[in-house]
């Protein structure tokens, strides 16, 4: 096996083990599934040893196929590393950047940062796709996606952009109208706007406890269950009820005292998250690694995704 083909061989192993399949790691790499099951047995043979345990339905890394696949992954960093020297030196990364998001931080956080992106690579193109689901990254084609909520443990790169937290708002008109809940339990007897993701799954409204516990708030009779994160808002702006929202949802209307925070010293903020995923570094293209750079930089400095819970006092009911 010349170095070439070793090259492409270790490539298909590395990026095989990642997406967790012959026809995952084909799509990513351009090839057929075929040609990828080919590579790796080239290599197999070549090392001498067994990498990978295959069925018709699963695959596995044996001992020495998990110490190779860490041994190549340093590998193809340095060589990575390499490119993007020459590249830099040699002049703009060039291509396609293709994006997952969520509806909502898609429209108001990335949207208006993406024209700086574009004006600093102009050989750069991208495509955003704003879409709620979770997707397979890798199996869809994605090269990264900005995700909120709890983030599982993930063959992915997770960059941090932000902490998720949640707090309760209502309108000043709703308040004088219906009164100001001074305890979690007085929210039995207001009008509730939660979310409801679209499996089916309600957003829990969580509160501590004087023991340091967290106790869940039953919103199965909320007046409003909306999966969109903005049409909430817009509902609570209107007066129509208590809403359980993120921070960057509703700063600007904190601000301009549209809405009031409720309960702040009762309720739990969650344990949520926004991070930016995209592949192994080992095999990220110099398109790719300018774009995620570029967002974390100027996600960093959006006011609406850093607020500290303390500064949410000066903006209680």
């Amino acid at each position: 096996m010349d170095s070439s083909q070793r090259v492409r061989a270790i490539l298909s192993f590395v990026q095989a083990a990642d997406a967790g399949s012959f026809a995952a790691a084909a799509r990513v790499l351009g090839i057929s599934s075929a040609a990828v099951g080919k590579n790796i047995a080239g290599l197999e043979k070549a090392l001498g040893v067994r990498l990978m345990n295959r069925t018709t339905r699963t695959m596995n890394l044996t001992e020495e196929g998990e110490a190779f696949l860490h041994q190549a992954r340093r590998g193809l960093e340095a060589l990575d590393s390499a490119t993007q020297a020459a590249i830099a030196h040699s002049g703009t990364p060039i291509g396609s950047v293709r994006i997952s998001t969520s509806v909502g931080f898609g429209r108001e956080q990335l949207t208006p940062v993406l024209p700086g992106l574009l004006e600093k690579y102009p050989g750069l193109s991208v495509e955003v796709d704003f879409d709620d689901r979770v997707i397979d990254l890798i199996h869809d084609g994605y090269d990264m996606a900005l995700r909120g909520g709890r983030i599982a443990d993930s063959s992915l790169v997770s960059r941090p952009i932000c902490h998720f937290n949640l707090v309760l708002v209502a309108a000043p008109a709703y308040l004088a109208r219906y009164g100001i809940p001074r305890k979690p339990e007085d929210l039995a007897r207001h009008n509730l706007l939660t979310r409801r993701f679209l499996g089916g799954r309600i957003v829990p409204w969580e509160f501590r406890t004087s023991d340091g516990g967290i106790i869940t708030c039953d919103t199965s009779s909320a007046t409003m269950k909306l999966s969109s994160p903005e049409a909430i808002v817009h509902a609570a702006v209107a007066g129509a009820g208590i809403a359980n929202i993120g921070v960057h949802n509703v700063w600007k209307h904190l601000l301009t005292g549209q809405l009031k925070v409720l309960l702040l010293g009762a309720h739990h903020p969650g344990s949520f998250e926004m991070t930016l995923q995209y592949p192994h570094r080992a095999l990220i293209a110099p398109r790719v690694r300018v774009t995620v750079e570029y967002l974390l930089e100027e996600f960093a400095k959006l006011e609406e995704l850093h607020v500290p819970l303390a500064a949410l006092k000066n903006y209680q009911a």
